[in-house]
């Protein structure tokens, strides 16, 4: 009898209507989030922005990826005062994200939050953000990087003693670099990444069976070490 693969739920972005693809509005995704965990052996399934379901979508999972995108996390969420003028939200999207991070920290399941699922994640732990980094760290490395994604724009530190660094096995990542804010305090996280801008790159929390933010992008596999991350989520997710 064949063993079921674990059940990996991954957050989708969405648009509004007339915004290209449809003239109603649509939920995305790139397809590597979906490859990358396939690839390490879990079942990618998507899932849609209902907040009011997210214990019920929790209860059927074996693992969780918070994806990224281009817009932000509410500063009102986690006490930052007035928006930055680059702030852009979607409310919708971020409520169900949250909803579905604090069900997964309460049962314990198994969970991965990338670039702006990092932030979140930090927020969900009591954390706050930095709104734009070049206003507050204007000798900030450029976090948006000007080539492809799938080439590296810096490397990172990864700290010894650290869930990340056992993962990894490696002292140092060459990550991808696609955000304006950061985490400023990870809460009751920890802190497991650095750029070498002091730039929190990395977040866990290592009372969890699984719990990691990456501020990178580690689907696209630039590093050997992101690989690694992708099958321990999924061996995590195995266990449970």
């Amino acid at each position: 009898m064949t063993s079921l693969r674990p059940m990996i739920g991954v957050t989708l972005d969405s648009e509004a209507s007339g915004s290209g693809y449809s003239a109603y509005p649509w939920y995305a995704l790139r397809e590597n989030y979906m490859d990358s965990i396939a690839d390490a052996g879990g079942l990618p399934v998507a899932l849609a922005h209902h907040a009011a379901r997210a214990d019920d979508l929790i209860e059927r999972l074996d693992g969780l990826v918070v994806t990224g995108g281009a817009f932000d996390v509410d500063p009102a969420l986690y006490g930052g005062g007035a928006a930055h003028e680059t702030i852009s939200l979607k409310a919708a999207r971020t409520a169900a994200e949250l909803a579905l991070l604090r069900a997964a920290l309460a049962r314990d399941l198994p969970t991965l939050g990338i670039c702006g699922g990092q932030q979140l994640l930090a927020v969900a732990f009591g954390g706050s953000l930095i709104q734009h980094i070049p206003d507050e760290l204007p000798d900030a490395l450029p976090h948006e990087q000007p080539n492809p994604r799938h080439q590296p724009g810096h490397v990172v530190s990864v700290l010894p003693g650290t869930t990340l660094h056992r993962i990894v096995g490696a002292e140092t990542m060459q990550v991808n670099s696609s955000h304006h804010q950061a985490v400023r305090d990870p809460g009751r996280a920890r802190i497991n990444a650095r750029a070498p801008d002091g730039v929190i790159e990395g977040i866990e929390d290592p009372s969890l069976r699984f719990c990691l933010g990456l501020q990178w992008h580690p689907e696209f596999l630039i590093d050997p070490g992101d690989a690694r991350v992708f099958e321990a989520l999924v061996e995590a997710a195995t266990r449970r």
